[in-house]
């Protein structure tokens, strides 16, 4: 069933599923925190969406869709990634996003920006952008394979050419930055899972030192504006955090990298419930119920019986 559509899921859990009983068939998607980006001291890159993984259509780094899972009654982990922090103006270095589970598929964070010390993006289930140097141009960090893409290079140079790479997105590479441009982030990859087609994992835009253009983020990735902090990535769509850009006056913070989200869906018969800890809420999509998890604590847990 790897490229089955959701009328044929539907169709098969009705068959295999008449006397409600397990295993079940589940369709997911699961999506890791984003990375943040990077302040103005440490490079300004944008950081990288978070992994993005689905049964329910195309999966991120231009992967086919994968195969459903096959679930027996039991317990299961459940987790929501948290985006990466941002980096501190004047202070540390951002932070790569945390990676989401759901019972055995596991969503990479996505990668931060690259920082001081070490300017190349990192990598992560999309990179994160590369830095704006003084005078040694920069790589993205390298997404994984089945889950993101690259994030984009930055230039180096001085007030008005210095920018950084847009972070890579589940649905295509960030952008390098150009003398004066910060790259914009990647895009991400649009699922109907739940009913409504919404794109997630975008990655998010470069900044500049005293450049004219700023790197925009989709997808849930945040976007870089003019002497400004980054903008955060929107929370559960795992959008990369923005890098900072500065023009004037003192130091300016990294965006942080937006939370993930898991999505699930089963036939109406199977019963669900979740752990202590656990926000969430569920609809009737096409015959099947769709759980959707924003929020977890650690060691959180579904039960399908």
């Amino acid at each position: 069933m790897a490229n089955s559509s959701i009328r044929d899921f539907t169709k098969y859990n009705r068959i295999s599923s008449t006397f409600g009983s397990s295993p079940f068939t589940c369709q997911y998607l699961v999506v890791a925190g984003g990375g943040g980006g990077g302040n103005t001291d440490q490079g300004f890159g944008g950081g990288g969406g978070g992994g993005y993984r689905t049964s329910a259509g195309t999966s991120g780094g231009g992967a086919s869709s994968e195969s459903a899972l096959v679930l027996g009654a039991g317990v299961y982990t459940v987790t929501v990634g948290a985006g990466g922090a941002g980096g501190v103006a004047g202070g540390t270095g951002p932070v790569e996003g945390v990676s989401s589970v759901f019972a055995s598929i596991i969503s990479d964070g996505g990668g931060e920006a690259g920082e001081n010390g070490s300017l190349d993006g990192k990598d992560g289930g999309s990179g994160g952008g590369g830095s704006g140097a003084t005078s040694t141009s920069t790589t993205g960090g390298v997404g994984t394979s089945t889950q993101g893409f690259d994030g984009g290079d930055g230039v180096p140079g001085g007030h008005g050419t210095r920018a950084a790479g847009g972070g890579g997105g589940s649905g295509s590479t960030g952008v390098n930055a150009t003398s004066g441009t910060g790259g914009n982030g990647g895009n991400g990859v649009s699922s109907s899972i739940s009913g409504t087609a919404v794109s997630r994992a975008g990655g998010g835009g470069g900044g500049t030192l005293s450049g004219s253009t700023f790197g925009i983020g989709v997808a849930g990735g945040g976007s870089a504006s003019s002497n400004s902090n980054g903008g955060n990535g929107t929370v559960n769509t795992g959008g990369g955090g923005a890098g900072a850009d500065y023009q004037s006056g003192g130091e300016k913070a990294g965006g942080s990298g937006g939370s993930g989200v898991v999505i699930f869906a089963l036939p109406t018969q199977a019963i669900v419930t979740f752990s202590g800890g656990v926000t969430q809420t569920s609809e009737i999509v096409d015959g099947n119920r769709v759980y959707t998890v924003t929020e977890t604590d650690p060691g959180s847990t579904v039960t399908i019986g």
